[in-house]
């Protein structure tokens, strides 16, 4: 179940290899866990996914397939993880972990307004990257962690369930005579 679920969801594997802007990977790509769809390999990327979603930093979707790449996991579910931090979601996320991060060092929450240009990137940002950064690691390492422990649960209920079902049935045909 939890398989055809995913799977429903995942890009052909192929399409991904035959892809010309990634061939600069070579054989990287080729290796089979990065598209395999078992407890092992969805559970780490669920952790590389979600961890990747909450650094502070652009260019997250290739820093997760690195990551997926490195850990031998499921590399088109870490990468579509990291849209956990979204457009729409992206500003409370990283004010939360920035709170977080002023609490973890002790630190005075410093009043700003954020205006999207460089002046203040290089003015501000200086006085906000430390409480940014200990918030987000933490909440990647604990968010990542919980998808992790929760995916391999959901993973054994279903292998279980399934498991269960096959028993019934067995036995349900045990029951009824053979003609």
């Amino acid at each position: 179940m939890a398989r055809k679920f995913i799977k429903k969801w995942m890009p052909d594997p192929a399409r991904i290899k035959a892809n010309p802007a990634l061939h600069f990977l070579g054989d990287l790509l080729h290796d089979p866990n990065l598209f395999h769809l078992n407890r092992h390999s969805v559970s780490v990327a669920f952790f590389v996914g979600i961890f990747t979603a909450f650094l502070p930093i652009p260019g997250q979707m290739p820093l997760a397939a690195l990551f997926a790449l490195l850990a031998r996991c499921n590399l088109p579910l870490s990468v579509a993880l990291v849209w956990i931090s979204n457009p729409l979601t992206i500003a409370p996320l990283f004010y939360a972990t920035y709170k977080l991060g002023t609490v973890i060092l002790q630190s005075p929450p410093v009043e700003f307004t954020i205006e999207l240009s460089w002046t203040w990137f290089l003015q501000e940002f200086q006085h906000l990257w430390q409480p940014l950064v200990a918030g987000s690691l933490l909440c990647g390492l604990c968010f990542g962690g919980l998808g992790y422990i929760t995916m391999q649960i959901f993973w054994r209920r279903q292998v279980l369930k399934n498991w269960q079902r096959r028993k019934r049935e067995r036995a349900a045909k045990k029951k009824t005579p053979h003609s």
